[in-house]
């Protein structure tokens, strides 16, 4: 069904665009009735249906190069790539002037201690390296990735020194849905579609978060034209949920012949299998990052944050994925192997067998 036309058409900056959430923004957007320019490196292709209606300006923000941004105006400016502080000075710098508005989509990783439950008024991390300005992608990757959620929350302390009352800030969770190349969720729906006995981590009632790209795109639009400003958790559903609710749903939508084994938290570790990688979009609620599956979005809904149906992303997850190459197909990016999960299965079923007397 197409969307309903904006109160009032606004001219968009869309930094990067062509990652997960950004095509469904820029189609969104679109229907909306809103004038989209993309700013971005020029190697990722928007899908060709939108492709033709949108501005695409080139350039690389890692290299300083923001020669294509002079000289031109527009409402808003929504940023989705930034990993880095250069490169949200620099923009959030270089746009000065040039937009009345600037969302900058970070993460919920910036929370300090996401062993409970957290808010937007929740302590953030702390940087605590030499300079932010010179950390690169290697030495985020040499981290382990330890950096993200500090370098997040530098980069969102540019935007606010540049856009002090007109800047959004947007904290999403796990983003799933059709052009997520993580497989953090597609695990899920593919496992559960091969049939047999699943491997299903810790218990059917720990809390579990998640947000369709399309989702958290849409709401990005509908926040730009709303003029909204502060910060927003981001995730959902939007009623509190289950890990045991969305796997019986996933098995339901996918009609497969799959069975679930529970298998503890402290079994699998046990067993060296790790939340979130070896079986993604999970982690245990009362681990390190058990915050992240509690995390309020009270304020986002108060904004017009929907979900559609976990159903939906369902099908379109797998849709998108069946249409991938091959050879991508076969190469999973998360989750267990066919193989070892059967191993941790057969050790947990020994472990839990009494012994004879």
């Amino acid at each position: 069904m197409p969307s309903a036309q904006a109160p009032s058409p606004q001219r968009l900056l869309i930094l990067g665009g062509t990652g997960l959430c950004g095509p469904h923004q820029v189609r969104y957007a679109l229907e909306r009735g809103h004038t989209v320019t993309l700013f971005n490196r020029g190697r990722t292709q928007l899908p060709p249906d939108i492709a033709a209606d949108v501005e695409q300006l080139h350039g690389d923000r890692a290299a300083g190069d923001l020669r294509a941004l002079q000289g031109r105006t527009w409402d808003v400016c929504i940023d989705n790539p930034t990993t880095l502080p250069a490169w949200a000075r620099n923009s959030s710098q270089q746009l000065a002037g040039s937009v009345d508005r600037y969302i900058f989509i970070s993460t919920i990783s910036v929370y300090a201690d996401l062993r409970g439950p957290v808010d937007e008024s929740s302590v953030v991390h702390r940087y605590e390296g030499t300079d932010p300005y010179a950390e690169s992608m290697e030495t985020l990757r040499a981290s382990g990735f330890q950096l993200y959620g500090p370098l997040k929350v530098v980069s969102e302390d540019e935007v606010r020194k540049v856009f002090p009352s007109a800047s959004a800030i947007v904290r999403p969770g796990l983003i799933v849905g059709p052009g997520d190349q993580t497989d953090r969720f597609t695990y899920w729906p593919l496992r559960l579609r091969r049939g047999g006995e699943v491997l299903a981590p810790g218990s059917p009632d720990d809390p579990v978060q998640f947000i369709d790209a399309r989702d958290l795109g849409e709401w990005t639009i509908r926040l730009a034209e709303q003029r909204a400003t502060g910060v927003f958790n981001a995730t959902g559903p939007g009623e509190p949920t289950t890990f045991g609710q969305v796997l019986d749903t996933i098995r339901a939508t996918v009609d497969a012949n799959a069975s679930l084994t529970w298998v503890p938290a402290d079994f699998l570790e046990q067993q060296g299998v790790s939340p979130w990688v070896d079986m993604p979009a999970w982690v245990p609620p009362d681990g390190e990052a058990g915050g992240m599956m509690r995390a309020d979005i009270g304020k986002a809904l108060t904004t017009g944050l929907t979900f559609r149906p976990l159903a939906d992303t369902v099908r379109a997850t797998l849709a998108w994925f069946d249409a991938l190459p091959q050879e991508r197909q076969e190469a999973a990016r998360a989750g267990l192997t066919a193989e070892r999960e059967a191993q941790v299965l057969q050790a947990w079923k020994k472990a839990a067998t009494p012994a004879s007397p």
